[in-house]
């Protein structure tokens, strides 16, 4: 195994790249390559300075440490979101790429089989892996989300070096299972407590950019007064008495009909109670015919 040296790490990760057929996903290992290609000649870092692993669906790059991680942050932060544009307005949905990155620093060796191994790499793979920057990118309106290390916001981005805004970085607190790591995400933090998993809530499998389903907002219960002819009785619903829908019958089925629930006090009606059987009413079950009104038909109570 070689000796630890300093590195800068970046991983480029595509979102939902399982979810394809084996032609879209050489399309978009393809455009991975591309995009990645572009960054780093961008940022002026050529191919004499870093090593590519490749990972399937994702690229890790071993970067040279003197090569500038400034001009790195700005080409991700400007050339990688305007090439993602430039390729999903004209691709199919199933070809359209959405991309997670992590710049992260340390040091990593390379074994006698020619694995990369270190801590530092280790970590940095978490990050990327992250429930949090997963929800990140979903949330996202464009199709990248970064994330850096703590030791890259600490001696690059908190310094507030042009083209990179450290405002625009916010710290989080990444779960991985060797425990809590320090982060910085780029862009808004996902809503805590929202479902951090693979797939939000509602979410379609499939495609690119897609969103979870809005959730809907718990009702209030409040407490609604039924008039009469001058008693009341106190109904319970969750926003007015008078709008609120029958409740469900069989497996779900609406309840036909109007529906009132009286919980005490007394309730009369202007006519006749007339017609078919009739039962007296205290707290119970009614049967039979009920007709409000008056009736000029049949016999009359």
């Amino acid at each position: 195994m070689t000796h630890p040296v300093s590195r800068t790490i970046l991983l480029l990760d595509i979102e939902r790249f399982s979810d394809r057929d084996d032609v879209e996903q050489a399309y978009l290992r393809r455009m991975l390559y591309d995009v990645t290609d572009r960054a780093l000649e961008t940022a002026g870092i050529d191919e004499t300075l870093r090593t590519r692993a490749d990972r399937g669906d994702s690229v890790m790059e071993l970067i040279d440490a003197n090569a500038p991680v400034t001009a790195l942050l700005r080409a991700l932060l400007t050339e990688v979101p305007m090439q993602l544009r430039a390729l999903n307005r004209m691709a199919s949905r199933s070809a359209q790429m959405r991309l997670r990155g992590v710049v992260a620093g340390g040091y990593v060796a390379v074994d006698d089989l020619d694995g990369w191994v270190g801590s530092d790499l280790n970590h940095a793979c978490r990050l990327l892996d992250a429930a949090l920057l997963r929800a990140a990118l979903r949330e996202r309106p464009d199709d990248f989300a970064l994330c850096v290390s703590d030791s890259v916001y600490q001696g690059v981005v908190r310094h507030d070096h042009p083209g990179v805004p450290a405002a625009d970085f916010h710290q989080v607190t990444v779960g991985t299972k060797n425990g809590p790591l320090t982060a910085w995400l780029h862009g808004p933090v996902p809503p805590a407590g929202e479902d951090h998993g693979e797939r939000g809530a509602g979410e379609a499998p499939g495609g690119s950019g897609d969103r979870p389903a809005p959730a809907t907002p718990a009702a209030t219960e409040t407490t609604g007064t039924t008039g009469t002819t001058g008693d009341t009785g106190t109904t319970r619903d969750t926003e007015d008495t008078r709008n609120r829908p029958a409740p469900t019958a069989h497996r779900g089925a609406p309840a036909p009909g109007p529906v009132l629930d009286v919980n005490g006090g007394s309730v009369s009606f202007g006519g006749g109670y007339v017609a078919g059987d009739q039962h007296g009413v205290s707290g119970g079950r009614v049967t039979g015919d009920v007709v409000m009104g008056s009736k000029t038909d049949g016999d009359r109570s």
